[in-house]
């Protein structure tokens, strides 16, 4: 635990550069520490932890700062429920694109079925479901809309099965011996590096089965 550090210790315990942290603070993505004189200031373990939540939101999840700061406000204010404050991140999290037209229409459509199919607890307006119309879309355009199934999307049926119980998992982890900062703070972080080493392992996975499939099968040389 950190008590009172000025902001070269602050640097030095969360590994982010001095310059850096003085831009945090005039982006308000990191809250201004116990004014000590003019131009200094004491930070304590909440500026710590604000830091490493920033990192993960700008570096793992690739966050616009203005995304970021919403993020940020919604982990702050208190008077929204701990849920409502996740979606907000969730909602930041999806990358803006254009998604006009009927073909990206049809595919949200599609999605939404598949989320009442399943009985999904998801906000009829949550980001993620573009997300996801944006793959239908994708297979689409490349040729590959017999592998979505029959129900459209029924290939992803085994995934969201598996899916389920790792999320279960996750929002279990949560502390209730924590403030409801600190619960968001830990949420938010676990959502992005979680996410993150899903597709690490998924990439991972693909390689075993390629180099199992394809590799080591090298032609003999000719000797002649």
């Amino acid at each position: 635990m950190v008590s009172r550090v000025k902001i070269r210790e602050l640097s030095d315990v969360t590994g982010v550069t001095v310059a850096t942290l003085k831009y945090y603070l005039r982006e308000g993505l990191l809250h201004g520490g116990a004014a000590t004189a003019v131009n200094q200031a004491d930070y304590d373990e909440s500026h710590v932890r604000r830091v490493r939540l920033v990192r993960a939101l700008l570096q793992l999840g690739r966050l616009s700062i203005a995304d970021a700061q919403l993020v940020l406000a919604a982990v702050d204010d208190d008077s929204i429920a701990i849920h409502d404050a996740f979606a907000v991140a969730q909602d930041a999290m999806v990358p803006a694109r254009d998604r006009s037209g009927p073909q990206y229409a049809a595919a949200l459509d599609e999605v939404v079925a598949f989320v009442r199919r399943h009985r999904l607890q998801v906000r009829p307006d949550a980001h993620v479901l573009e997300m996801l119309a944006d793959a239908v879309v994708t297979m689409d355009d490349l040729g590959f809309s017999d592998a979505l199934g029959t129900p459209r999307l029924a290939s992803f049926d085994g995934l969201l099965e598996m899916a389920l119980p790792i999320a279960e998992f996750e929002v279990a982890s949560t502390r209730d011996d924590i403030t409801r900062a600190e619960q968001m703070e830990y949420t938010v972080i676990g959502t992005i590096t979680f996410e993150v080493a899903y597709a690490a392992l998924r990439r991972m996975a693909l390689e075993h089965a390629s180099a199992i499939r394809f590799g080591s099968r090298r032609k003999p040389r000719r000797t002649d």
